[in-house]
């Protein structure tokens, strides 16, 4: 993702500052003034350990840049982890042709759960690494690619952590799972996102859903989750189901209803094309910011105890109604 000073999808989602104070209040008007209630009853228990495993298996493929051996062995492994839990689960690939003349052959993967439910949300993460360290202090670093644990590794876990507990105890609310291809390859924004846009251009009115959520830089091992900009602006409905259901669990602490940054990511074309969808995301990894798109970006800086956290909260949105 970029931040809205670095680019932006759309001239629709320039937010001016003079109205930043008023979409705070707002959020913290509408998400406010809860207590801790405990997890709906006869939801499951996330795993927060398994999901930091499944991290770790990622980074271990290697960079899961398009086009690369990782990314080829990332995508076999996902299929095999989400086939025996899923109703349905389907790869769809499509191509890209880059500014710069690279041609990419991508792939989305979605993952259905409750078929039988009219009623779908979709949770989405993207599973793509950034071919280049562009961030990186050191300018030597720069052409080395990504490893991706908190940035594309961490959304990944969560969701594929969660599909052994949807297909143990049906949701209330269709879910689709979704792993987007193609977010992160760059370098301006022209090139990233791309998986995002190929689905929400070309979901049926059949299976489109009513909202989404995406994960997106959910493993740091000092969290906090502020209300990301875009959420706020264009899909706030969304953003106090999620930060009411933290709420409920006792993580308030860690959703603070304070507006953060504004980020250009994986929800915009989704709310672009008619899907309020907000997104979970830490954009404060490591001191200064200073793992994101670099080489530190590795499952050490990662923890257990935050994935557990975000399953959670997810668990509960979906078992609490959707």
């Amino acid at each position: 993702m970029k931040s809205v000073s670095a680019h932006l999808a759309s001239d629709r989602f320039v937010i001016a500052v003079r109205s930043l104070v008023a979409i705070a209040v707002f959020v913290l008007a509408s998400c406010g003034g809860g207590v801790a209630t405990g997890p709906t009853a006869g939801s499951p228990s996330f795993d927060g350990a398994a999901a930091l495993a499944h991290v770790e298996t990622q980074v271990a493929f290697g960079p899961r840049v398009p086009g690369s051996s990782g990314h080829a062995a990332q995508l076999s492994w996902m299929l095999d982890q989400l086939q025996p839990h899923a109703s349905d689960v389907v790869a769809d690939t499509f191509s890209h042709v880059t500014t710069g003349g690279d041609s990419l052959i991508l792939t989305n993967v979605r993952a259905r759960f409750a078929p039988q439910q009219s009623r779908r949300i979709v949770l989405l993460a993207h599973w793509d690494t950034r071919p280049t360290s562009d961030q990186a202090a050191d300018s030597a670093d720069h052409s080395i690619p990504v490893p991706g644990a908190n940035d594309g590794g961490s959304g990944t876990a969560v969701l594929l952590a969660l599909a052994p507990l949807l297909a143990q105890i049906a949701p209330p609310v269709g879910v689709d799972l979704l792993f987007v291809d193609g977010e992160d390859y760059g370098p301006g924004v022209e090139d990233m996102l791309l998986g995002a846009r190929h689905y929400a251009e070309t979901v049926s009115d059949e299976d489109r859903p009513i909202y989404g959520l995406l994960l997106d830089m959910v493993g740091d091992a000092q969290p906090s989750f502020p209300v990301e900009q875009i959420s706020a602006q264009f899909a706030n409905p969304i953003v106090q189901k999620v930060w009411r259901a933290a709420e409920r669990l006792g993580y308030r602490d860690y959703f603070p209803t304070a507006v953060g940054e504004s980020l250009t990511d994986d929800h915009v074309p989704l709310i672009e094309n008619g899907i309020p969808t907000a997104n979970m995301i830490d954009f404060t990894y490591g001191p200064n910011n200073g793992y994101w798109h670099t080489p530190q970006d590795t499952p050490d800086k990662l923890s257990a105890a935050t994935l557990d956290m975000v399953g959670q909260v997810v668990v509960e949105l979906i078992y609490s109604g959707g």
